[in-house]
């Protein structure tokens, strides 16, 4: 994301208050992406649907429709995503800029291929619910998949504003379609979401190749066996399972969940908690934008490149030292922003569930949350570092452990009863992000010696 980060960061020299506003808010905004905006959607949707504070059965129904269609999307394309990133950064790297958008366009068949393939074989002989249901789950796994594709060539764009503008027009057609087609139940709901998914992705894709030209229309370079990393897809797989692990053992016990459409549950007691944590990752998440990816990266650039242009050992030094403070200072303007964040919802929680109309009861659950996903902005910190200093299996490690203690915590709360709730998420992000931290500083402290020792190696 450091394009759009270099392009924000020209806001905020203005020295007004006005432009650090607006570098901050576009940078939360596009950081946390669709996923946190589709939360917005989905809760605004269910919001504008309640009358004298009783919902309709429908409502409850397209929200976990919808929940599902987002963890599945997630976890589906999360192989490929990673190893997409790494293959689009390298062919920028060697200016081969005419290879993104053939390769772009062979990732979307592979994805509408796949997750159209799976979507038709669960919804023929899993789901219940109506034939237009179907079709319609059917078309909004095929587009979330997309969009999560879509996103990773966004990242590397300058066009913040037009990427602003079509998350606000694909969200607010959402909204609003939804709002109006409610009057035909569930199929109503789900077709304004399938409608607002579609311009959203219509205008990303215009984006994108407005941006980009190509020589040819299709390519399936980022299939060859020399550009797939195993490491990679497997690290995306494991790291959205981690993030879903806990909601999938909730939701398939029957103690902590209800039936919605078969074979579909939902966890009404452990979902809304963690949705309305995940709102407050927007403020971290700019942080994280224009901090620890474009302040990061312009260190990292002129790192590497002084050690191949052949600058002396005191001036790579210099600018490696630099290059950690940079880090230290992005770590430390998280903990302040997100922990600021996270202690004013906190301070403020019950009336932020009576606004959103949620029961007093869910106020331990949500505090949990809030200092979870705020210290998983943390952990997203140190896989970007860690993916950028090309260390693939100590994030192939660290996803490894997310994923597997996240199950153990979970199932344990579980076990140990309701006061103990949220706590196997919490727990499991905050061990991953502490040995994800000491592995990045020991990484730190070896890097001049292990870049030299390759460079060696190479030209040996």
């Amino acid at each position: 994301m450091a394009g759009i980060g270099f392009k924000l960061r020209e806001l905020m020299k203005e020295n007004s208050l006005s432009g650090l506003l607006l570098a901050y808010g576009f940078a939360g905004i596009i950081g946390s992406g669709p996923w946190v905006l589709s939360i917005v959607g989905i809760l605004l949707i269910g919001f504008i649907h309640t009358e004298n504070s009783s919902t309709p059965n429908f409502v409850g129904q397209f929200q976990i429709s919808v929940t599902y269609l987002m963890a599945t999307s997630l976890i589906l394309t999360g192989p490929l995503q990673l190893m997409l990133t790494r293959f689009i950064a390298d062919r920028l790297y060697e200016k081969h800029d005419e290879q993104v958008l053939p390769n772009l366009t062979g990732a979307l068949c592979v994805v509408i291929a796949v997750s159209g393939t799976l979507a038709v074989f669960c919804l023929v002989y899993l789901f219940a619910g109506s034939i237009l249901y179907r079709l319609l789950m059917l078309s909004g796994l095929v587009i979330l998949s997309t969009i999560w594709i879509v996103v990773i060539i966004l990242s590397g764009l300058k066009a913040y504003r037009e990427i602003l503008l079509a998350f606000l027009v694909g969200y607010g057609i959402t909204v609003w379609a939804s709002k109006e087609l409610g009057t035909f139940g569930l199929e109503g709901l789900l077709s304004g979401f399938i409608v607002g998914h579609s311009v959203l992705l219509f205008m990303l894709l215009v984006v994108v190749f407005s941006s980009y030209s190509g020589n040819k229309l299709i390519s399936f370079d980022f299939l060859r066996r020399s550009q797939i990393f195993p490491s990679l897809a497997i690290t995306g797989l494991l790291y959205n399972l981690a993030i879903w692990a806990d909601k999938f053992i909730f939701w398939f016990n029957p103690e902590t969940s209800t039936a919605a459409i078969l074979p579909l549950r939902g966890s009404e007691l452990y979902d809304l908690p963690i949705f309305l944590a995940y709102l407050s990752i927007i403020p971290g998440m700019a942080v994280f934008l224009l901090r620890m990816e474009t302040d990061f990266v312009e260190q990292y650039t002129r790192f590497y490149g002084a050690i191949n242009a052949g600058s002396s050992l005191k001036r790579i030094l210099q600018i490696y030292q630099e290059m950690v403070i940079t880090i230290r200072r992005g770590f430390i303007e998280i903990v302040k922003v997100q922990g600021m964040t996270t202690v004013l919802l906190l301070a403020i929680g019950d009336k932020l569930l009576a606004w959103v109309g949620i029961s007093p009861f869910y106020k331990v659950l949500l505090n949990i949350d809030l200092v979870a996903v705020g210290i998983q902005v943390l952990l997203l910190a140190v896989l970007n570092l860690l993916f950028y200093f090309d260390y693939r299996k100590d994030a192939l490690y660290l996803c490894l452990l997310f994923a597997t203690s996240n199950i153990v915590f979970t199932l344990l709360s579980q076990y140990l009863g309701p006061a103990f709730y949220g706590y196997g998420f919490a727990l499991s992000v905050a061990l991953t992000t502490i040995i994800g931290m000491v592995i990045v500083s020991k990484k730190l402290n070896q890097l001049v010696y292990e870049t030299f020792m390759l460079r060696n190696k190479t030209s040996n």
